[in-house]
């Protein structure tokens, strides 16, 4: 869309209608936070009640409706569109409607209000990543387009900025911390002195060294890819479509939950890349991992042998099994459309669009994002807890019963401090396992 705007910028009006499916989704300041987050300068109309859904007969997300001057429908298509598809349609249909002296480029001013200067250190944090015995943190500042190193106090009350990792503006550049530029970064993963990257928007892997303060792209040529086949090409040549997050095997080896493809990628060395998990189609489908199916992986964490799979779109946990027989299997979650707010073992339990998933001494950590809580599991019996929110959003510190998040993405562990990336305060939250107490961050430049 950002494209076609760019190209058509006098003759094209684009108007994004979302019709929710989650909950939290279908609340306007959430919808707003979202455009923001995603620096969105068209309008959003907010068909929380699907009336527009119903009146152009929509079936999908997403879905393109093409309208001439006249408020005629003349194009519909669902899935997913790649500007280049609509550009010479849109071009026939401009001299067509210029021709018949039709089409009016004056402006409107529709009252969109484009704020990408809020006042915080942060701006949507998404992904955090604790480094042991350091006592540091980095942290996907996704809003900046950058990474931050942060220098722990002794008491985790405060950080420094020790580097800023990145230029600050959107872009595909490799190059020194100050010339590297991301899009959107997301997952963080930390293997002996190298940071690997999840570099969303630019749909590719970055590596930074942490020793020469240098950034690499390692894998993705900047393109989103199309379909569901996956070349056999070096990584560099291939297209991805939105990475998410990052793991590290042993030895370095890589597994990149691919959201937008709705699988897990695996990548060994500097020339192998390619499906470790997922058909690609999106459902909740338990299988051996070449059958499996997921619902835009968003985390991932290695623990007890296995992988651990936060599977937002269908609200669920899932894990892989590392064995010779590796095979997907789900431990809460029963499918797109079934979501809520509920503790409770195996199949009793819901989530809302869980983002964020950590792990240590055999229980899971997640940020359930669109819930506004932070929620405990334990994968040997199934049984999930509330451990942080009412349920509500806000910006709150406190006792973990009263304290209130905003959408958190993000989550790490280090002993008995759990780190939260909470998105929309556009702060770190710091919760202290033993004391029950959460607090903000102090993030000194």
């Amino acid at each position: 869309m950002r494209e076609l705007q760019d190209t058509f910028a006098e003759e094209l009006v684009i108007i994004s209608v979302h019709s929710a499916k989650f909950t939290t989704e279908k609340q306007t300041e959430n919808i707003r936070q979202a455009a923001k987050r995603h620096h969105m300068t068209n309008p959003v109309v907010n068909d929380a009640e699907f009336k527009m859904w119903q009146q152009y007969a929509v079936r999908a997300w997403p879905t393109v409706v093409l309208i001439d001057p006249a408020g005629k429908v003349i194009a519909t298509q669902a899935g997913e569109v790649h500007a280049d598809e609509l550009i010479p349609v849109i071009e026939d249909l401009i001299q067509e409607f210029d021709d018949a002296e039709m089409l009016n480029r004056d402006r409107i001013d529709v009252g969109v209000v484009v704020d990408n200067a809020d006042d915080t250190m942060l701006r949507y944090p998404a992904k955090l990543l604790a480094v042991p015995l350091e006592n540091k943190l980095f942290v996907a500042d996704t809003g900046n387009h950058r990474i931050l190193e942060l220098a722990l106090d002794a008491a985790q009350q405060s950080a420094q900025i020790v580097n800023i990792i990145g230029c600050g503006k959107a872009g595909l550049t490799d190059g020194s911390y100050a010339e590297a530029c991301f899009d959107s970064p997301h997952g963080l993963a930390l293997w002996e002195d190298t940071l690997f990257v999840a570099d969303t928007e630019n749909h590719a892997l970055r590596k930074i060294d942490l020793e020469t303060q240098t950034v690499t792209t390692i894998a993705g040529n900047g393109k989103k890819a199309r379909g569901l086949a996956v070349p056999n090409l070096p990584p560099l040549e291939m297209s991805m479509r939105s990475p998410w997050a990052i793991s590290v095997v042993q030895d370095g080896v890589l597994l990149i939950a691919m959201a937008g493809s709705h699988q897990i990628w695996a990548m060994l060395g500097d020339d192998q890349l390619g499906v470790f998990a997922g058909s690609g189609s999106e459902a909740l489908h338990d299988a051996p991992r070449a059958e499996a199916a997921f619902n835009q992986p968003s985390d991932l964490v290695l623990h007890m042998g296995h992988l651990f799979v936060a599977d937002a779109e269908a609200s669920a946990i899932r894990l892989i099994t590392l064995d010779e027989n590796s095979h997907v299997g789900t431990l809460v979650g029963q499918g797109l459309f079934d979501w809520g707010d509920v503790d409770g073992i195996g199949n009793a339990v819901r989530l809302q669009h869980p983002t964020g998933l950590c792990a240590q001494s055999g229980m899971l950590y997640i940020a359930d994002s669109f819930n506004h809580k932070i929620k405990t599991l334990d994968p040997r019996t199934g049984e999930v807890k509330t451990l942080i929110g009412d349920g509500n959003s806000g910006n709150a510190d406190g006792m973990f019963s009263n304290a209130r998040l905003y959408e958190p993405e993000g989550v790490d562990i280090l002993d008995e401090t759990l780190f939260i990336a909470d998105t929309n305060n556009h702060v770190v939250r710091v919760a202290n396992l033993a004391t029950g107490v959460l607090h903000t961050l102090d993030i000194q430049a």
